[in-house]
């Protein structure tokens, strides 16, 4: 085989290490965050290596659901969370 070949192998095995090492590694939170905006509601779960992380996550998922327009998402994302269930 030819030298770049192997390279490439090399690399995609390299990726694939670690994509799966921080799949598995350490403990994840997991939370529940339910945001109201504009008078609707949402609640979406999301997992993280901190708790800042997966609210933030969760926050940004659910204004995904509840906003139009980037200007709507941003003022979503800042409105505090109707509440925070940490699983």
């Amino acid at each position: 085989m030819k030298k770049t070949v192997w390279i490439a192998i090399a690399f995609v095995v390299v990726f694939l290490l670690f994509v799966v090492s921080t799949t598995f590694q350490g403990d994840r939170v997991g939370v529940e965050v339910c945001m109201v905006f504009r008078g609707q509601r949402d609640c979406r779960k999301a997992q993280a290596k901190d708790l800042q992380q997966a609210v933030r996550t969760a926050v940004t998922n659910a204004c995904a659901q509840l906003a139009s327009g980037i200007t709507d998402l941003g003022q979503c994302e800042n409105t505090p969370p109707e509440s925070v269930t940490q699983r």
